[in-house]
C-alpha cells in the first residue's frame, strides 16, 4: 500500500491550493449557511472531470464539459441551493459565474470549472455571485477547504472531505478533496459533487484515466435513491507542485497515484452513502466469487439500490430473502444454488443462507449485528474471482419527509 490518509484533510491539504466559502444568499432565505464556495491553484493545471449521464444536464455541467476539452483549468466555482438547470437562461449565468470568478482570479475564465446544485428549475440569481464572489477571493487561504465543503452542502448533514499522500517512486505527493451529496444520488457518472485537488505532476491523459479507473469502484458504486442527479460532476486539478517526475505513461508511479485516489474516492463514497437523506446507517454489499468483476459490480449494486433491502436494514431484519431476490434481478450470471449470505458488523457476523438456502441463526445476534450504524452484506458466489462493492444506505420514514416538500 503506497498511500495513507492525512488527519483532517481536505481538498487544499495539497501544496498550492486555496479555498474560501461565504453566504451569499443564493436561496433568499439563506442568511446564515455558506453557498458560494471557489478553489484554485497558484498556477495553471492539468485537470479531468466526469459527469452525470443524465439527458437533463445543468448548464454547469455543459459548460465546465466544454472548459476542459483543453484538459487544463486554475479553479472551481460552485454553488448550492439552486442548480441552474431547465433555465433558458442557465448557459448565461453559468458562464458569468465563469468570468465573475476569473476576473477576481486574475485568470482565463476557460479555465474555470462551475458547478451548481440545489433545487431544479429555478432561475439562479446573480447578484449573490457579484456580491460574494470578490469576498471568496480576497479570504483564499490554505486552510479554506472546509469552507468550502460547506458551501456545497444541500441536505447532507456533515461536510464530505478527505486527503491521502502517496509515495511515488522519487516524491510523496498529495491528493484531497470534498464531495456533496445526501439525496438524488444514483451516480452513474455518470445530487453529486465531488471536487480533487493533487500537487502531483501528471499529464492531462493519465489524470483523466486514473480518475475514471477510480470512479468506477467508488462514487459509481452509490446509490441512495435510485436517482441519478442532473447536475453529477467530478473534477480534479493537478499542478505538479510536489515536484514529482511526471507521469506520462501507465508505470509504476501511475499504479501508486491511481490506488491512492481510489481509497480517497472510496472513502468519500462511503461518507456520501452514509449521509443519505434520513438514512440512519451505512450498508456495504461485498460480493466476491463472481465469474467477471462486472458480475461482481452488478451484484453489488443490485443488492444496495433494493428498496426491500434498504428497508430491511432499516428495521435490522434479517431477511436474507431480500438480498437474494435482489441478486436474482440483478441480470447477473449468478447460479443462485451457490451463492452464501452473511451479515456482520462491529457487533458480530451471522451467516444465513448458504448454496442458495436458509440455514439456522440466532435472531438476537442478527437483530445485534444489524441494529449497527454500518452494516456489511457479505455475498460469496462461490463462481470465480470476480469481486467489487457497493455503497448504499438504509431507507427510512425521514427521506420521504425530506423529499415530500424539498421545493417548498
Amino acid at each position: 500500500m503506497s498511500y495513507k490518509f492525512i488527519p483532517n484533510g481536505t481538498v487544499t491539504t495539497p501544496t498550492g491550493f486555496k479555498a474560501a466559502g461565504a453566504v451569499g444568499g443564493v436561496k433568499p432565505s439563506n442568511t446564515t449557511k455558506r453557498d458560494i464556495m471557489m478553489i484554485a491553484s497558484d498556477t495553471p493545471c492539468t485537470a479531468a472531470g466526469v459527469f452525470t449521464q443524465n439527458l437533463v444536464k445543468s448548464s454547469a455541467v455543459l459548460l465546465t464539459k466544454k472548459h476542459l476539452e483543453n484538459g487544463t483549468a486554475q479553479a472551481v466555482i460552485a454553488n448550492s441551493g439552486n442548480a441552474n438547470t431547465c433555465n433558458a437562461d442557465g448557459m448565461e449565468k453559468a458562464e458569468k459565474m465563469a468570468t465573475l470568478a476569473a476576473t477576481n482570479l486574475d485568470i482565463d475564465p476557460d479555465d474555470v470549472i462551475v458547478a451548481s446544485t440545489g433545487v431544479i428549475g429555478q432561475v439562479l440569481p446573480i447578484e449573490p455571485f457579484e456580491k460574494a464572489v470578490p469576498e471568496i477571493a480576497s479570504a483564499m487561504s490554505e486552510n479554506g477547504g472546509s469552507d468550502a465543503a460547506e458551501a456545497i452542502m444541500t441536505t447532507d448533514t456533515v461536510k464530505k472531505e478527505a486527503a491521502v499522500s502517496v509515495e511515488l517512486s522519487n516524491k510523496v505527493i498529495t491528493i484531497g478533496a470534498i464531495a456533496k451529496g445526501s439525496g438524488m444520488i444514483h451516480i452513474n457518472m455518470g445530487t453529486m459533487l465531488s471536487f480533487a485537488a493533487t500537487d502531483a505532476a501528471i499529464s492531462a491523459e493519465m489524470l483523466k484515466s486514473a480518475l475514471e479507473e477510480a470512479v468506477d469502484v467508488s462514487y459509481n458504486m452509490v446509490s441512495v435513491d435510485g436517482d441519478t442527479s442532473t447536475n453529477d460532476t467530478l473534477t480534479i486539478m493537478a499542478n505538479g507542485a510536489a515536484g514529482n517526475e511526471i507521469i506520462t505513461t501507465r508505470n509504476a508511479d501511475y499504479a501508486a497515484f491511481t490506488e491512492g485516489l481510489t481509497a480517497l474516492f472510496k472513502k468519500m463514497a462511503k461518507m456520501l452513502a452514509a449521509d443519505g437523506e434520513g438514512a440512519t446507517k451505512l450498508i456495504v454489499c461485498r460480493v466476491n466469487g463472481a465469474k467477471t468483476k462486472s458480475d461482481a459490480k452488478g451484484a453489488a449494486k443490485a443488492v444496495i439500490c433494493s428498496s426491500l433491502v434498504k428497508a430491511m436494514i432499516f428495521g435490522a431484519d434479517a431477511n436474507f430473502g431480500r438480498v437474494l431476490c435482489a441478486l436474482g434481478y440483478s441480470g447477473c450470471d449468478i447460479d443462485i444454488s451457490k451463492v452464501d449470505v452473511a451479515f456482520s458488523s462491529v457487533s458480530g457476523r451471522v451467516e444465513v443462507c448458504s448454496n442458495g438456502a436458509g440455514i439456522e441463526f440466532s435472531e438476537e445476534l442478527a437483530k445485534k449485528v444489524l441494529l449497527e450504524k454500518e452494516i456489511t452484506i457479505e455475498v460469496e458466489l462461490n463462481d470465480g474471482d470476480g469481486a467489487a462493492e457497493g455503497y448504499g444506505c438504509d431507507l427510512t420514514y425521514d427521506y420521504v419527509k425530506i423529499n415530500g416538500d424539498y421545493r417548498t
